[in-house]
């Protein structure tokens, strides 16, 4: 396994410390569990904004229309 060090405020290693799973979690651990959730809400939000996307144009078809105007000004 390739391995490098990198530099990380102290501030950080106490937050990864603060959401170990259990004691002997390492660092990478967390980190590789910490980018697959990352990915997965991404692909989510995608999800939902697609969805979005295609429910607007039929969410403006059935509220701008003329009978929900009358009842508007009624």
């Amino acid at each position: 396994m390739n391995q490098t060090t990198i530099q990380v405020n102290k501030s950080l290693i106490n937050s990864l410390k603060e959401i170990k799973e259990h004691p002997r979690q390492t660092y990478n651990e967390i980190i590789e569990h910490m980018i697959y959730v990352f990915k997965n809400i991404k692909k989510k939000n995608q999800y939902d904004e697609f969805l979005h996307k295609i429910q607007k144009t039929k969410m403006k078809e059935l509220w701008n229309n003329k009978e929900d105007d009358v009842w508007e000004n009624a």
